[in-house]
């Protein structure tokens, strides 16, 4: 039942990913990844709404958290997710901890795309 709700979840989650990213795109003919930066900033705030409700007010079923955080937000944009982790250990005092993530997932993710990019235009041509 559990990989039904993220499953439906992630679907719904793909779906408003695609529209919202369109339609933000579409406002602007600057370049600028509007709709990405959208998706990913309305993510980080339904997340942390979420994570209030589920830690501090322990307001959400496990199965509604699965729909909406894992599945959904997930589907959305994994940036919401790493948002909150990074949160969590600011929150806790881990400050080291968070900063050493935030760098880390940004570089890695920025060579992670150089290094796909290279390696599809070595493997595929120009």
């Amino acid at each position: 039942m559990n990989v039904l709700l993220v499953g439906l979840g992630g679907f719904i989650g793909a779906i408003t990913r695609y529209a919202l990213s369109g339609l933000a795109q579409r406002w602007t003919s600057s370049g600028f990844p509007l709709g990405t930066l959208l998706v990913n900033t309305l993510g980080c705030l339904v997340i942390g709404f979420i994570a209030w409700l589920v830690v501090d007010r322990h307001a959400m079923s496990d199965q509604t958290r699965l729909l909406v955080s894992v599945g959904f937000l997930g589907s959305l944009t994994t940036f919401s997710a790493f948002s909150y982790e990074s949160f969590a250990l600011i929150k806790d005092g881990m400050w080291w901890l968070a900063i050493s993530s935030i760098v880390a997932n940004v570089l890695l993710g920025l060579l992670a795309v150089l290094g796909g990019w290279q390696g599809a235009k070595s493997l595929l041509g120009n």
